[in-house]
């Protein structure tokens, strides 16, 4: 298990705060340039990769040589990267060559069934691998009368909300488990929130679904209530599924072993798997690329922002669950929650040992005995950030990675789905907004 940065941020005295604008920069174009007129779009998608790796090689050469153990931070930032990427990208690799091939129309019923499976699946193959397998069978089983809210729960609950339980269901968490976090900690801890949370939007959506089934004609109901078929190919692809979730749990006494296993069965899996069933999820390497590059811009520029926070975070007036909960979510809602996640750890971890400083060990101790220290004097701030990082992704299009990679399937499926403002407007803000804050000021 690589180990954290933030053993060395904390002695990083003296970060000025101009070395915070390459993350910052960054970030806002990672959100920002999507949305763009045509042209500055397409040079975005074009150059994204120099600009991003660009300014992390910048920020990591900066780093190294004015910052106190500046060289053994960003070997340990790379190591974490390395662990992060092999992850996403062998649940992405192995997800790819799974079809769900579905035969008949899903009764609103069906449909929330569906959903609420889905959650439970999210948490075993994380949330970039359920929705490139669910997503497809998931507008074929609606396709009478697939409509912009299918698409829309689907990305709240299956692309975010139901991944909050385990390191696997979202990266945030892995970014946890990396730190020292346990596998099995926040499934206890967030198990009513989450099931709240995904209950209450699998509620509203099967209301939702019961006006849209009332409306089709008798016709179409009968056709939709017919016996439904499903089957599943790919199946062997489910065996490497199991060998990258089960690598997880391979201790770190071996540097990269597991990172090793995750690539080698996602290699394994690519290869094995016969074309049609790529050709069935129209997978590429477009998506996992895209992933890669940014975030090795996003680990290295965040590199200075940890190291302030860690220096400056008790000026910042966050100091309660709920408040943690509230800004890591706002922050996870339109930048992307990974480094949120990290930053708003850095955060609770310096309020944790200015609550209790002769818990912690020296600076240069273990992270996990770091973190081990945090979950004794404030699981409860671990609590919230884990939910409001998870949770809040779901708010935007830019929230999380799955969001843009399911509404651009639906889109080339000739599903109308609602433009950036409109998801927004429509339901993040009527819809997931409330039944968010609600949860947080129930359970933390």
């Amino acid at each position: 298990m690589p180990l954290s940065i933030s053993p060395f941020l904390a002695s990083a005295e003296g970060i000025p705060v101009w070395a915070l604008a390459p993350f910052g920069l960054l970030l806002l174009l990672i959100a920002a340039m999507p949305l763009t007129p045509p042209a500055l779009k397409h040079l975005w998608e074009k150059y994204y990769a120099h600009v991003a790796i660009g300014l992390g090689l910048a920020v990591a050469l900066w780093f190294g040589l004015r910052v106190p153990h500046g060289w053994i931070t960003v070997g340990h930032t790379a190591l974490e990267y390395v662990s992060f990427i092999s992850l996403i990208g062998a649940l992405f690799v192995v997800a790819g060559g799974v079809v769900l091939r579905v035969k008949g129309e899903a009764t609103p019923g069906e449909n929330a069934a569906f959903l609420a499976i889905a959650a439970v699946i999210t948490d075993v193959v994380g949330t970039t691998g359920a929705s490139m397998v669910l997503i497809r069978p998931w507008i074929r089983m609606n396709k009478v009368r697939i409509s912009s809210y299918h698409v829309v729960f689907f990305i709240f609950v299956v692309s975010n909300c139901g991944g909050a339980l385990t390191p696997i269901g979202d990266p945030p968490l892995f970014l946890g488990f990396l730190r020292g976090v346990p596998f099995f900690w926040l499934l206890a801890k967030a198990l009513p929130a989450w099931l709240f949370v995904n209950g209450m939007l699998i509620l509203v959506f099967w209301w939702l679904d019961r006006r849209s089934f009332a409306k089709v004609q008798p016709r179409v109901q009968a056709e939709i209530e017919a016996p439904d078929t499903f089957k599943i190919e790919g199946r062997r692809n489910l065996v490497f599924l199991a060998v990258v979730v089960g690598a997880v749990f391979i201790p770190a006494s071996i540097p990269l072993l597991r990172e090793a296993v995750m690539i080698v069965a996602a290699v394994a899996s690519y290869r094995l798997t016969p074309k049609p069933l790529h050709e069935s999820n129209a997978f590429s390497f477009g998506p996992i690329k895209e992933v890669g590059c940014l975030f090795v811009g996003i680990f290295l520029t965040m590199m200075p922002a940890l190291g302030y926070i860690a220096e400056h975070g008790r000026e910042f007036g966050v100091e309660k669950p709920f408040q943690y909960y509230v800004a890591a979510g706002s922050l996870s809602s339109v930048l992307d929650n990974a480094p949120t996640y990290a930053t708003f750890f850095e955060l609770a971890q310096g309020a944790a040992q200015a609550r209790a400083p002769e818990v912690f060990p020296a600076a240069d101790a273990p992270v996990a005995e770091i973190t081990a220290a945090v979950l004794r004097v404030s699981p409860e701030l671990i609590v919230a950030v884990s939910l409001g990082a998870v949770f809040f992704g779901a708010m935007t299009y830019i929230g999380n990675g799955p969001n843009f990679m399911v509404k651009a399937i639906a889109d080339g499926a000739g599903v109308k789905t609602p433009g950036f403002f409109g998801y927004i407007l429509r339901f993040s803000l009527p819809v997931l907004l409330p039944i968010l804050l609600a949860a947080g000021w129930l359970f933390l």
